[in-house]
């Protein structure tokens, strides 16, 4: 699962860096300033990119046995601004605290 993991981890990096991009610097540009050119490269790249993350998202949480909403919701954090960061973060803590060994606390006599 951990190739799934780094996969998944990278792709919503690159989704949400051009994500934040293209809202915050394609957008400002193409409606103030008559400038497309941002939005027509980015849009398209994100678009592609966005594919790749619903795969690597899908790969991840059929490895991982997750609930359909989960799955879903985490397929759609890469539509919002910043939450796919969000999202990433949340996704490595439960995969790793769950492959993390409980140790059992002592009981005291």
């Amino acid at each position: 699962m951990g190739g799934a993991l780094t996969r998944y981890r990278v792709i919503a990096w690159i989704v949400g860096v051009a994500l934040a991009v293209l809202v915050l610097i394609g957008m400002p540009l193409k409606y103030g300033f008559d400038k497309p050119t941002v939005v027509a490269v980015v849009g398209t790249a994100h678009g592609w990119l966005y594919m790749l993350y619903l795969a690597a998202t899908f790969d991840l949480s059929r490895r991982s046995d997750w609930p359909l909403k989960r799955m879903l919701l985490v397929m759609l954090a890469g539509t919002v601004p910043f939450v796919s960061f969000y999202a990433e973060r949340r996704v490595s803590h439960w995969l790793t605290d769950a492959e993390q060994p409980r140790t059992p606390e002592p009981v005291a006599g």
